[in-house]
């Protein structure tokens, strides 16, 4: 472990996951909307999601298909529609201007809401290009297994800690009233994000 910085690692993770993005905004606003629970369980999903690049990067899948263009393409537009799906979603919820209504907590909404967190961030293209970053730069060529799992859990901790947060801050009473109070304005803020980022992932460029 040595040659590894783990310290410079985590703050990059945590840079990384703390950012305002789509899996954080999904996180923050299904805590408002649907509660507690519901806001963990995106959060779950989104967790395991990183994890799985993290194991995927650590042992080169993540270099694999940068190398080969295709399998970037096949993610990258699956990202931009499920984040287009979002912010038609959102705009809806935004036009029809509901009150809030009881969040259904049924053991078939969380699945939906843990599915919905880890769909979100397998098809985030940033999420390759970080771990990808992340481990061809932090971790030098060579290095043991037992340095890469201990990478992988710390990152893992580290992702586990600040997906969960959201969910907890954003599932407070405060921010659940100050939703009820703004619906339609959250929700048209989700549309125009998810949006947003959907355009940007459709015209970005690798080189």
């Amino acid at each position: 472990m040595t040659d590894i910085n783990l310290p410079l690692i985590l703050l990059a993770a945590l840079l990384a996951g703390a950012s305002p993005g789509p899996a954080t905004l999904t996180i923050a606003g299904t805590s408002m909307a649907s509660g507690r629970r519901a806001g963990l369980a995106v959060a779950s999903g989104v967790t395991t999601g990183s994890f799985m690049w993290s194991v995927s990067a650590a042992f080169g899948l993540g270099a694999i298909m940068l190398a080969n263009a295709w399998l970037f393409e096949i993610v990258r537009y699956a990202g931009a529609a499920y984040l287009g799906w979002l912010a038609i979603k959102s705009a809806r919820a935004a036009w029809a201007g509901a009150s809030l209504k009881v969040p259904d907590v049924s053991q078939k909404s969380i699945r939906g809401h843990y599915a919905k967190g880890l769909g979100l961030h397998l098809t985030n293209p940033k999420a390759i290009l970080f771990f990808g970053a992340l481990y061809s730069v932090g971790v030098p060529p060579g290095a043991p297994v037992s340095a890469l799992v201990t990478v992988i859990l710390a990152v893992g901790a580290l992702s586990f800690t600040v997906f969960h947060g959201y969910a907890f801050i954003f599932s407070s009473g405060p921010m659940i009233r100050a939703y009820a109070r703004a619906k339609r304005m959250f929700e048209a803020a989700f549309a125009i994000f998810f949006g947003a980022a959907a355009l940007r992932i459709l015209t970005a460029k690798l080189a």
